[in-house]
């Protein structure tokens, strides 16, 4: 379905709605809903054949319209509840509705991993005055080391 777009949907519930009170169309009648267009009615038929709204009857080739077209209950009901042109009005506010969350979420996304980028330059940042605090560390440690046995050695001689 989601391959037809808003006229087709409209022919398609024209032809629907064509079938009338005998529930059926002949081929004459169908030839004369499209203008004598019969690729454009055979392509129509077969798509509400697809669905399982209408079935044929009568002798006909594998590229030709069949003698008659009978509308079948599911058919009739489809067309109550609003028929192609509902599905696609109602397909089209799914896909807004999808692509509105699919912005958000790309929106999301990028956020994300902007803050995932500050994070890690955070990080390196960190790891770097981790590294000098840790020299000034060992440093003054060896000071302390070093002024302790300056300490013990100029103790001895005096």
């Amino acid at each position: 379905m989601t391959d037809l777009n808003e006229y087709e949907c409209e022919m398609l519930d024209a032809l629907l709605q064509a079938f009338g009170v005998p529930d059926s169309l002949t081929r004459l009648q169908i030839m004369d809903l499209f203008d004598q267009d019969e690729a454009t009615a055979f392509a129509m038929v077969q798509a509400l054949m697809r669905e399982g709204f209408i079935t044929s009857s009568g002798k006909h080739g594998n590229y030709e319209l069949p003698e008659l077209l009978i509308l079948k209950p599911k058919g009739e009901k489809f067309l109550k509840d609003g028929g192609f042109t509902k599905r696609y009005q109602l397909e089209q506010q799914k896909t807004v509705v999808v692509g509105g969350t699919l912005a958000k979420l790309q929106q999301q996304n990028m956020k994300l991993q902007n803050e995932k980028l500050s994070n890690k330059s955070r990080i390196a940042d960190l790891q770097k005055e981790l590294s000098k605090m840790q020299i000034r560390v060992y440093l003054v440690a060896g000071a302390a080391i070093l002024l302790f046995i300056a300490g013990i050695i100029i103790g001895r001689w005096l």
